[in-house]
């Protein structure tokens, strides 16, 4: 056997272990995990058809647990018609967490969410998208796109897209650039909350939040990776979710299967992944929904959710151990396939 491979199937034989030895008592599990995992979502200040929702950090401004993913709206596969009625299923069933960006499918699924978000709809969303400008220039002329794009006069959220560069967060902060340009939509009503999104690392979303703090500057959100594959590798609710908390920031989870990836490990099921992301300390957790089929089975986790216990999350982890070495199944953290700000830097300004 070679040394690489023998080391790799040690540390997977380890990580079980570990797990599994953590399973005799809650405290003794309480112990053994750690991060995200030994933890559980706050509570509910609000129901709402089923569907709990939750305070957006520091703020009053409530939040479904669950959000609905606006990329997979936009595809091509998916008929127009159909992203109209999974948008507006979800708001009259309870959900308000609509999220989406400036990149997504070349804008249409903001223009899907828009021509979804009439009729009276958008008084009922907490809208979100996000942009990709680092320059002044940029960030403006993105803004100004999704607010016609989306049909609306105010965005609740926008999230800088993509901190996936250790230089990011001094490049957003210098002067003139993407954070004053926000922090001037937020004076002038276009937008009400300001928050950061990435994928890539953890060492990145820490190295934001503590440039943000040297400029004397609060994010409202902080959205990553929060799934049963996250905590073995490179882990965000391991690193970044405590420190969000000490933050009073809102921690939005995304990617709760992994891109689907979850699945492929024949672990688990799609409802266990969602509910372990859900079972975390988030706010809330964004999940795509391209069918109504997809819909129906989130909001089947979602309403009346009551938030797995410690020996039910070591179940989802001693299973998910096996398929974690090196980010196989987490492709965004191990490779450039999901970044589209790679692949398009004229994006960035």
């Amino acid at each position: 056997m070679q040394r690489r491979s023998f080391l790799k199937r040690a540390a997977t034989a380890a990580a079980v272990a570990g797990i599994a030895n953590a399973a005799g008592t809650s405290g003794q599990a309480r112990a053994a995990l750690t991060g995200a995992a030994a933890q559980t979502p706050g509570p509910f200040s609000s129901v709402v058809n089923g569907i709990g929702r939750r305070k957006l950090g520091k703020s009053d401004a409530e939040v479904s647990i669950i959000g609905i993913g606006g990329y997979h709206l936009g595809l091509g596969s998916v008929p127009e018609a159909d992203a109209i009625r999974i948008i507006r299923r979800a708001l009259d069933e309870g959900i308000n967490f609509l999220d989406n960006c400036w990149d997504y499918n070349a804008g249409v699924s903001e223009e899907r969410m828009g021509k979804a978000l009439a009729d009276g709809y958008r008084h009922r969303a907490f809208l979100m998208t996000k942009i990709d400008g680092r320059t002044g220039a940029a960030a403006t002329e993105q803004i100004e796109t999704s607010l016609k794009r989306l049909k609306t006069d105010h965005i609740d959220l926008l999230q800088i897209h993509e901190v996936i560069r250790m230089e990011d967060p001094e490049r957003a902060f210098q002067p003139g650039n993407v954070i004053d340009v926000l922090k001037q939509a937020r004076k002038d009503g276009k937008i009400r909350f300001i928050g950061f999104t990435g994928h890539k690392s953890p060492a990145m979303h820490l190295n934001m939040i503590e440039v943000a703090d040297k400029h004397g500057f609060h994010f409202d959100t902080v959205q990553m990776p929060v799934n049963a594959l996250d905590h073995h590798y490179d882990s965000f609710g391991e690193k970044v979710i405590p420190v969000a908390q000490r933050h009073g920031i809102a921690v939005l989870g995304m990617k709760p299967l992994s891109n689907a990836a979850i699945l492929k490990t024949g672990a688990v099921t799609a409802p266990e992944a969602l509910r372990y992301a859900m079972s975390v300390p988030v706010t809330m957790t964004i999940t795509g929904c391209q069918t109504m089929a997809n819909l129906e089975q989130a909001l089947g986790v979602a309403r009346n959710f009551k938030p797995m216990g410690l020996e039910e999350k070591i179940a989802i982890l001693e299973k998910t151990a096996p398929a974690a070495p090196e980010g196989k199944f987490e492709d965004y953290k191990s490779s450039h396939m999901y970044d589209g700000t790679f692949h398009n830097p004229q994006w960035l300004g």
